[in-house]
């Protein structure tokens, strides 16, 4: 029997007002990352690393599930409202996280939508942060599917999800790691991917934001992988070129969740990256 190290727990923030019980976990000591799952997605995409012992020993891995997904539930009322994830909303959540668990200045790592609103950090709060490691993240891209299928009466939007996001799934991942990320998003509460995906696909805000990242007071780097069709290369390279400093890594085998994916591909351009992030 083998009892892993990650601990959950949850904590109650305000976000514009309204309260709201995050479920985050945590494994291993030391300076912290804090970790941000893809849209539709949750916590469970940082598994593998939070279970690394030799991440661990050096740095405080936690991840934390956004308000209406994976533990988090959404606010009292919910069934009265509609999700839709706003810029403003993403960066006052991380925040309120940041604050709630006492985070001096951590590392912020996040993946996809996580990537952008970490990239979006790094040029509005860098003060609040050590570093930044934007995984599948570029300035903007908008949709080329129409993201009502994801909450439609006739349509399970979950499985709509997880067939889309098949695509952007490496052919080198291990298949039981493959499924086990599509799960996560069969999984999607109702209009909850959609609700992500308008963020993803509609907020162009941070093209104008770019130029304003300052490297010299907390590095950026940006991972990518090769069989993203999302995030491509070329579309992290173009914003990696538009920060000056920034750093940007390609990743042969991976695909756009990465970590998630085919953990023991990511680990190597991950604790690279980490080494990048000095204060």
């Amino acid at each position: 029997m083998t009892i892993e190290p990650i601990t959950g727990r949850y904590l109650m923030v305000d976000v514009g007002g309204t309260p709201h019980r995050i479920y985050f976990e945590e494994a291993g000591r030391g300076q912290p990352v804090l970790c941000l799952h893809t849209a539709g997605a949750d916590t469970r995409q940082w598994r593998h690393l939070l279970n690394d012992a030799g991440v661990n020993e050096d740095y405080r891995l936690i991840a934390f599930d956004m308000p209406w997904h994976g533990k988090s539930l959404p606010p009292e009322g919910f069934q009265t409202q509609e999700y839709m994830l706003t810029t403003d909303s993403y960066i006052e959540t991380v925040l309120a996280v940041v604050d709630g668990l006492g985070l001096d200045r951590p590392i912020l790592a996040g993946c996809s939508m996580g990537g952008r609103i970490t990239l979006q950090l790094a040029a509005m709060h860098a003060d609040r942060f050590a570093g930044f490691i934007a995984i599948e993240a570029s300035d903007f891209q908008p949709a080329w599917y129409d993201i009502d299928w994801f909450h439609r009466p006739d349509a399970h939007g979950g499985e709509m999800g997880a067939a889309l996001v098949s695509a952007n799934i490496s052919p080198y991942a291990p298949e039981a790691e493959r499924w086990n990320t599509l799960w996560m998003f069969m999984m999607s509460g109702p209009g909850v991917f959609r609700g992500d995906l308008s963020f993803y696909t509609r907020d162009d805000s941070l093209i104008g934001r770019l130029g304003q990242i300052d490297t010299a007071r907390a590095p950026v780097h940006i991972l990518v992988g090769a069989y993203d069709l999302t995030c491509t290369p070329e579309d992290a390279k173009r914003t990696a070129d538009a920060i000056p400093g920034a750093t940007l890594a390609v990743m042969d085998e991976l695909g756009h969740f990465p970590m998630s994916e085919h953990p023991e591909g990511f680990r190597p351009f991950f604790v690279d990256a980490l080494a990048r992030m000095k204060r």
